[in-house]
């Protein structure tokens, strides 16, 4: 059988952290295969029983006491397990009541999206398909200041199944939402709310950057679900897991997702170089409190490296004197006249900015302010 490469998407890091992120991860698939049949076996029925790693006689003489004392649920299971489903399908029995139309669109949705979100063990990047098929993957690329990376597996075709790519920017407050995911290691699992917000802004658990025009949703986000798709329901793809707001990590109602928009564009450059080009200053500068309690309002520069552009411009360090003394580096309060009064105002400035873009970056020195430009340059590559 032709194997295929498949691409995900997924999230990086995993703290404990009020913004929770999670410990494993489920990610999109991007190529179409069938749902493979199960075939019924013994191992199947006894899995319904309980007692698949039994020998097979003992397994026909537990399964002879079963039906002679089973109740209606157990006999339903035990035909589910007989029976020739597809690996979708298996999720959904006929039930004795009518479901509502609403209800009908739901179950549809989680059956047609549930093969295209897969479960990754992120110790050795192991990658499992909705038929338990697990490949090994490789790390084409990642994105720390945005949360994303991609991975890619060699499969058979007739295993991948796509996910449909819809649109974010004109998602509304309100709408219904659908997160598919594997919380706590369970099976495939769907939870439903709404858009609670739009153009949201959290940080980046692995480099504190900000992530703008985040999707917030009241669709319960647990441990596991990162990584997995957020659905509207159409069943496509409007944002990517990626946090929740839980000083217990466990759901509490506020979780968010990165926009699907915002997820192409990081893709298609992790696809295409392995990284994404994003303009840098060059600083490291000091948490927004410490400026605060020196009562002035913008970035303290600490450290400019010569062979930065911001050193290479000419913004001066904070240091000591010969005496010990504290000298404040500059302090940077607007760029390209669009007012800095902290380090994610810096970081959402630059994120409109090109490599090779000269900004003009406004700076107070001791008493005095002055203009400095500075040729933005590439981040140095991560390892």
């Amino acid at each position: 059988m032709a194997a295929s490469a498949l691409s995900l998407t997924c999230n990086l890091s995993s703290q404990s952290h009020p913004l929770t992120k999670t410990s494993s991860y489920s990610c999109s698939l991007r190529r179409h295969f069938k749902n493979p049949n199960y075939s019924t076996n013994q191992s199947l029925i006894c899995a319904a029983l309980g007692n698949d790693n039994q020998h097979p006689c003992r397994v026909q003489k537990k399964l002879l006491e079963h039906l002679l004392v089973a109740t209606t649920s157990v006999a339903l299971s035990f035909t589910l397990f007989l029976s020739d489903v597809d690996s979708a399908s298996a999720f959904v029995v006929t039930t004795p009541r009518k479901l509502q139309t609403d209800e009908l669109a739901t179950v549809r949705l989680f059956q047609e999206n549930t093969p295209s979100v897969v479960y990754i063990t992120n110790l050795a990047v192991k990658v499992t398909l909705a038929d338990q098929s697990t490949f090994d993957a490789k790390v084409v690329g990642f994105d720390q200041d945005k949360d994303v990376a991609v991975l890619s597996i060699d499969a058979p075709k007739d295993k991948l199944r796509p996910i449909p790519i819809g649109v974010s920017a004109d998602l509304l407050v309100g709408q219904k939402v659908f997160a598919i995911g594997n919380p706590f290691g369970l099976d495939h699992t769907l939870t439903t709310g709404v858009i609670s917000g739009l153009r949201r802004e959290i940080s980046s658990a692995a480099t504190g950057r900000p992530i703008q025009d985040v999707i917030q949703t009241d669709a319960a986000i647990n441990p596991g679900n990162s990584g997995g798709p957020l659905l509207d329901s159409a069943g496509s793809l409007i944002g990517i897991n990626t946090a929740i707001y839980s000083p217990s990590g466990a759901s509490s109602g506020v979780g968010f997702s990165i926009p699907v928009d915002t997820v192409g564009g990081i893709v298609d450059q992790l696809v295409q170089f392995g990284k994404v080009t994003r303009p840098i200053l060059g600083i490291k500068f000091a948490p927004d409190q410490s400026v605060e309690q020196l009562g002035v309002t913008g970035v303290l520069v600490l450290d400019a490296p010569a062979n930065g552009p911001a050193g290479k411009a000419g913004l001066l360090s904070t240091k000591r004197d010969a005496y010990g003394r504290l000298i404040l580096g500059d302090i940077i309060t607007s760029v390209n006249g669009k007012k800095v009064s902290n380090g994610s105002d810096l970081y959402r400035i630059l994120d409109q900015c090109k490599v090779g873009d000269t900004v003009t970056v406004e700076v107070l020195r001791g008493d005095h302010v002055e203009k400095i430009p500075v040729n933005l340059e590439p981040k140095p590559d991560e390892t």
